[in-house]
């Protein structure tokens, strides 16, 4: 029994969902976003709230079950306060800006990097250290600021490259003499 999957989905005031077959819409404040759920799940809306329950007891219906509840709930959170995603820089030289939809990231390299990002997701820097990701697919921000700290991950000697917001790194002590 899915302990996730049991719970419904609540549907704040000012979003309404509604369900096609397999796919549920959610529309919000912030925007649409839709979900084909597979044929192990049945979805239904019932009082302001969403309930997802498996079509059988086999093992892949249990875990499209609670898979597919966290998918809803990921809906009706982007829609209605959307995800974000902070960056800091660190490292002497190294800074962000933007100019139009661009990110421009100094990283030490021979050139600048130029990032553009892709529709539905907004990159801001509000200092030239931090990075901010933000849009309504959880998915989809989280692979931008995973795309952006790639091309400079943090070393462990010196601790230099982008890193998430309050990201721990491991540090190594070094050659001694």
């Amino acid at each position: 029994m899915s302990r996730i999957g049991k719970k419904p989905v609540e549907l704040p005031s000012g979003v309404e969902a509604k369900v096609s077959g397999q796919t549920i819409e959610v529309k919000g404040p912030k925007g649409t976003r839709s979900f084909k759920a597979t044929d192990d799940v049945t979805i239904a809306v019932e009082d302001n709230a969403v309930t997802v329950t498996p079509r059988g007891k086999s093992k892949r219906a249990r875990q499209q079950w609670g898979m597919s509840r966290t998918m809803v709930a990921n809906l009706v959170t982007g829609v209605t306060t959307g995800f974000k995603k902070e960056l800091e820089i660190q490292g002497v030289g190294y800074r962000a800006a933007i100019q139009g939809n661009t990110l421009k990231l100094n990283l030490g390299l021979s050139h600048d990097v130029d990032y553009v990002a892709p529709d539905g997701v907004t990159v801001t820097a509000p200092k030239q250290t931090e990075i901010v990701v933000e849009g309504i697919d959880e998915q989809l921000v989280g692979q931008v600021a995973s795309n952006i700290r790639a091309w400079r991950r943090p070393e462990p000697y010196k601790g230099k490259g982008i890193r998430y917001k309050g990201e721990f790194i491991f540090r190594k002590e070094g050659k001694k003499k």
